[in-house]
């Protein structure tokens, strides 16, 4: 028999779940706007490093294009060395042809967002990246918003966003370079958008350029093609994961130095206007 357990506590625990865990995280070390691969594997990162991270997602569903591939098929495939992330995630693969391995699509989506949760990640759905919060010069936070404010007639839209503090920010938000474009209306960035598809080329450079772009804001995955002007790689995943690691390791690295800033050893690889 089930316990006997009526709609009033299945409510009340909701409630009391969510404000509490949304209470915690209205302060972080870093927020990840975007649940996709390079946003979840950064995420891991930073929590297996005892960084408290959250992830904002505005779907309500987690892990963007890594859940079915390319052409709507659920194959997935990693140039090497990326299927070693796979072997650390517990995702199985095969080779497809030397040095190309292929995955099923939803297998290695669940595993991934699965080792982010075991590490520690904090995970919001239906959140949309609104702003930024902007102090002296750095980026010091996420405005966000419900996803389903979007949806409302025009005449009742005037729901305010709220915001949620982090030292650092990542724009993991894929293609679209949400936060990044959030400077550019302001002109602090200028945009040279991202060019066609060249996957050998687009994998490498992408992780390449991962990191740091603006005081307080770092880029990873193909947010990071958007931003440089880097081609786009299609339905392979590799520098995803690669990409998510190297971000989640600069930024570490920066939160040693002090937080928001460029890390000491390292050059600004952005756009940002002087």
């Amino acid at each position: 028999m089930f316990a006997n357990v009526g709609e009033a506590a299945v409510t009340k625990a909701i409630v009391s779940g969510f404000a509490r865990d949304f209470q915690e995280y209205i302060t972080s070390d870093v927020i990840v706007v975007g649940g996709g691969p390079s946003g979840l594997m950064a995420a891991r990162d930073l929590c297996k490093k005892g960084v408290k991270t959250l992830v904002i997602e505005q779907n309500n569903y987690i892990g963007g294009g890594f859940w079915i591939g390319g052409y709507l098929m659920n194959k997935n495939t990693f140039r090497a060395p990326s299927q070693k992330i796979l072997d650390e995630i517990g995702c199985p693969y095969e080779e497809a042809s030397p040095g190309l391995y292929m995955v099923d699509g939803p297998h290695a989506c669940s595993s991934l967002i699965k080792a982010a949760c075991d590490a520690g990640a904090k995970i919001i759905n239906m959140t949309q990246f609104d702003d930024v919060i902007f102090k002296d010069g750095k980026i010091a936070g996420a405005v966000i918003n419900w996803t389903p404010v979007n949806a409302l007639p025009h005449n009742v839209t005037c729901v305010d966003p709220i915001a949620m503090e982090s030292k650092i920010v990542l724009d993991a938000t894929g293609h679209d370079a949400c936060v990044v474009q959030a400077l550019a209306k302001r002109r602090l960035v200028d945009i040279p958008g991202m060019n066609p598809m060249w996957v050998e080329a687009s994998e490498q450079s992408v992780v390449e350029k991962t990191g740091y772009y603006f005081p307080g804001l770092y880029l990873s995955g193909m947010s990071v093609a958007t931003a440089h002007g880097l081609p786009r790689m299609g339905p392979t995943f590799g520098a995803m994961l690669l990409s998510g690691r190297k971000a989640a390791q600069e930024i570490i690295k920066a939160l040693k130095n002090g937080g928001t800033s460029e890390p000491i050893t390292a050059k600004a690889k952005g756009k940002a206007k002087a």
